[in-house]
């Protein structure tokens, strides 16, 4: 059994293209978890294990690996960097204890850099940073160390300084042991020697930096450098800990992972600096967990194979066995662990128990889904589960053929159950199933997963938009009589009705009316219904049949067969029969006198509007509202703070259509914007 001071659990953070991938398959091939080295561009890695990721040559699910270095077991996760996937890395974040940010030494700090950064602030995960890419032209540890003190808001803390630039790039100097690490061209070794001679005052001149800044941020070392004007190694790698742990700053290394130049001081690094799970602060629960407590994991992710379901489990307490019963409290039921499995991307190998701190899957478990906690049956606990993000784009999906239709729900269902960001919605105007993602390429690659996973032929088109209509005109004593006589009992009924728009922001509620919500002029279902007939000319069961009557002319316009939202309906007058007045007669008599009304009054084509609050970094305000302008909206507030500009804009729905990509292709991915129904407008 591993103790848990030896178990390291990171994951790989980085902006799409950084290298998060293939410095996960140099880690592999260096621990001896692989013997040969996958690469990214000819599809062989065994993280990027699907289909679609070898194709498209990028991370889209998140990946789980384990490896041991250094007497540690090294529990990776190699995360997505595509922002349409953030959600993965929200997952994985949630369950981590540590990680490495991957950044690219010609570019920096990249925008999904910042954003998967400011995501794990969020969890309070500590990192370490490895500049990567340092054999390509124009790469310069300088100005990347430079962007990510400027746009990440953290103290770097530089511990090597590179030997050589660009193709000379061969090596590193460790400037927390005063020596070097090179690696000779063909040599499949690392070789440890002196500081060159060229280098060595600028090495001694960024080791007395380091210690200064170091000294500055902790307090222990502030204390030996006083006293000695300089830090001992031992005391600086302690300091390192120390700031990394309390995210006071970010240690510093660099290298190229496609040359295989400096992985290995990285992995020195992962397990001097990052956390253990002892190192970390209990999780949040409803109970809180302490390190002696029976069984306590939460699912972070599920997948379904063609060997059956697995669900992915972060150990933070106690001890899971195979064959142990396991209450998962976010279901209220028990399950059954048939097998642990120890996973190696899309290979697994059986074990026959996990520890608290250990990341593992699981097969047994028929319903828990990502984010359910799994515990002991006498020990109850509800860890906080991840967040999931609110879709923004949508597509229309069907199955080619109707005898698809069952199985397309299923699998839909199924997607929807392995990844939480995406979701399945009826249209109840329309009719269409829809699906709903963080952006077009999360959609794309749903889609494909139906096709090539599930060998669904469907067809993907954009979701109808549900127009509406309203009154454009007002009608006053509206007589309508429907009158029948065939032979059997007859119907008679006499209405005279007012009919009006709702004027904007007028409040549908008043004495004697009746709607279907205190909405205003445009939204959905903003109809009011009053009766102001006296001396009982029409009795009150028939008003509601009036009524009921009334809301069924609703479902369809006279101008294009769209239902009509922002009518008010007064019923001023009426005439029955002894005999053949009744229910029915009165309701049908409000269907057919609402229908003749809205004739005469005429409509008006409404569109659906939504609230879209789009917030992006001042110098791209004028880029934004040039294309917010060019899809008709209208701006309705504008704030600028420190540099972050928002803007509040109504926006028809159809023209949001795309919108997602475009932002970010306008604003190099720097601007993100959220949105919410805002009712219906006239449409231009």
């Amino acid at each position: 059994m591993r103790h848990r001071h030896t178990i390291r659990n990171l994951g790989i953070l980085a902006h799409v293209d950084a290298g998060k991938t293939t410095l996960t398959e140099r880690f592999l091939y260096l621990t001896g978890a692989t013997h040969k080295r996958g690469e990214v561009h000819d599809g062989t890695t065994v993280t990027d294990f699907d289909p679609q990721e070898r194709d498209r040559g990028i991370t889209i699910f998140s990946a789980a690996v384990s490896c041991d270095w250094d007497g540690h077991r090294l529990n990776l996760i190699d995360t997505p960097g595509h922002v349409d996937f953030a959600d993965e890395v929200e997952r994985a974040l949630r369950v981590l204890d540590g990680a490495v940010a991957v950044f690219d030494a010609v570019a920096g700090v990249e925008p999904q850099s910042e954003s998967v950064w400011r995501q794990a602030d969020r969890h309070g995960v500590p990192r370490i940073a490895f500049v990567n890419k340092l054999d390509r032209a124009g790469a310069d540890l300088d100005t990347a160390v430079d962007s990510i003190r400027t746009r990440l808001g953290t103290v770097p803390l530089p511990v090597q300084l590179p030997i050589g630039r660009e193709d000379a790039f061969t090596g590193v100097v460790d400037l927390v042991r005063m020596r070097a690490a090179t690696w000779p061209a063909g040599s499949g070794t690392y070789e440890l020697g002196p500081v060159p001679e060229e280098l060595r005052d600028e090495a001694v001149r960024r080791r007395r930096a380091l210690e200064e800044t170091v000294a500055e941020l902790h307090p222990a070392a502030l204390e030996e450098f006083c006293a000695k004007d300089a830090l001992g190694e031992d005391t600086l790698v302690a300091a390192l800990r120390d700031l990394t742990l309390s995210r006071e700053a970010v240690v510093v290394l660099c290298g190229s992972a496609y040359r295989n130049r400096g992985v290995e001081p990285l992995l020195d690094a992962v397990v001097a600096y990052l956390p253990a799970p002892v190192d970390v602060p209990p999780v949040r629960g409803e109970h809180p967990a302490d390190p002696d407590a029976p069984l306590t994991a939460l699912a972070f992710k599920v997948t379904t194979t063609s060997t059956g379901r697995m669900t992915y489990l972060r150990l933070y307490t106690g001890t899971l066995r195979k064959g142990d019963t396991v209450l998962d409290t976010t279901a209220g039921r028990t399950e059954r662990i048939a097998r642990i499995l120890r996973v190696q991307a899309d290979r697994t190998t059986e074990a026959d128990l996990a520890v608290a701190g250990d990341i593992v899957a699981v097969v047994g478990p028929k319903t828990a889904r990502t984010g359910a906690t799994l515990c002991a049956p006498g020990a109850p606990v509800l860890l906080e589960p991840p967040v999931s993000t609110t879709p923004v784009v949508s597509v229309a999906v069907e199955a080619r053929s109707g005898r698809d239709t069952e199985r397309l729900a299923t699998a839909l269902a199924r997607l929807t159950e392995e990844d939480p960001s995406l979701t399945v919605r009826t249209d109840p105007e329309s009719g269409q199933t829809v699906l709903s993602g963080l952006g077009e390429l999360h959609l794309e690659v749903a889609v494909e997963k139906l096709r090539r996973a599930q060998e669904l032929d469907v067809t993907v088109g954009r979701p109808g938009v549900a127009y509406r209509e309203t009154p454009a005109g007002t009608v006053t004593g509206l007589t309508y009589r429907h009158v029948k006589q065939d032979g059997g009992a007859g119907q008679f009924a006499v209405v005279v009705l007012d009919v009006a728009p709702l004027e904007e922001g007028e409040a549908v509620r008043e004495e004697g009316a009746t709607c279907d919500g205190d909405t205003p002029r445009g939204g959905a279902g903003a109809f009011a219904f009053r009766s102001a007939v006296t001396g009982g000319r029409v009795p009150q069961e028939f008003v509601r049949a009036v009524e009921a009557g009334c809301r069924d002319a609703l479902l369809e316009g006279p101008l294009g067969g769209h239902p009509v939202t922002g009518v008010r309906v007064t019923l001023t007058d009426g005439a029955t029969h002894v005999k053949d007045s009744s229910e029915l007669a009165f309701r049908a008599a409000g269907r057919l006198a609402l229908r003749e009304a809205l004739r005469k009054a005429g409509t008006t084509l409404l569109e659906p509007v939504a609230e879209v609050t789009v917030t992006a970094p001042e110098t791209a305000v004028g880029t934004v509202l040039g294309d917010l302008t060019a899809r008709r909206a209208r701006i309705t507030d504008s704030t600028t703070h420190g540099g972050t500009a928002v803007l509040t804009a109504t926006v028809p729905l159809a023209a949001l259509f795309g919108y997602a990509t475009h932002l970010r292709s306008r604003t190099q991915g720097r601007a993100t914007f959220t949105t919410r129904p805002a009712g219906y407008t006239p449409k231009a």
